[in-house]
């Protein structure tokens, strides 16, 4: 069984982390079903574990807090869907591989329920817009961002997905390590999709994804 939870109101970032790794032993030890977190963190940096510190552009703008996730520099903010995943890979493959497959086929297939056609791109991790134009070479624009960690095959953090967060604020970083790439939202894309709508649809892709659980 996965359990699902949402938070209504923002959540700081370390108390989310130490949530989730109390939640992480708890399903390695067999003592708590596995969890969907969905919230939203206050306005932060976070500074994955290949950020490089020529990456963080403006170092004042942002409180910035080193994490052991995967990844580089990326914003944090309201209005940005956070989604953590607490996975046993044990019952799910055990190939990591496949499973961030999985995470992007996820987004992908949530994303095309509002008509946007995200997409993998050249490799990057991640889920991109691309130009209507020729995309090969035109720059693409992250809608949403992937960064994980295992812990005895369980995995935690996970997907964040811009809905309408203040994209001024990735100005201060180069995110994800991404240069000459822009990031977007549903918004920006002019959608007026909300939280909750996101999360519905979220919730039913899931399942066909990963199968019923």
């Amino acid at each position: 069984m996965i359990e699902w939870k949402t938070s209504k109101k923002p959540v700081a970032y370390d108390l989310a982390v130490k949530k989730m790794r109390k939640r992480v032993a708890a399903i390695h030890n067999k003592k708590s079903h596995e969890l969907i977190w969905l919230l939203e963190h206050p306005h932060l940096f976070t500074a994955g574990t290949s950020a490089k510190e020529e990456h963080l552009l403006e170092r004042k703008l942002l409180p910035v807090i080193k994490s052991d996730r995967g990844g580089s520099f990326t914003y944090h903010g309201p209005g940005q869907r956070i989604i953590y995943i607490m996975l046993d890979l044990e019952k799910h493959g055990k190939d990591i591989r496949n499973f961030v497959w999985k995470l992007e086929e996820w987004v992908i297939k949530t994303l095309s329920n509002f008509g946007v056609a995200g997409e993998r791109y050249n490799g990057l991790v991640g889920i991109w817009i691309m130009p209507r134009d020729n995309f090969r070479t035109a720059r693409a624009y992250k809608i949403a961002s992937i960064g994980l960690r295992l812990r005895r095959w369980v995995s935690y953090y996970g997907i964040s997905i811009n809905v309408n967060p203040d994209l001024e604020y990735f100005k201060g970083i180069v995110p994800c390590g991404n240069e000459g790439f822009g990031v977007t939202s549903l918004h920006k894309e002019g959608l007026k999709t909300t939280l909750n709508e996101l999360d519905t649809n979220l919730k039913e892709e899931f399942e066909k994804i990963f199968g019923s659980q």
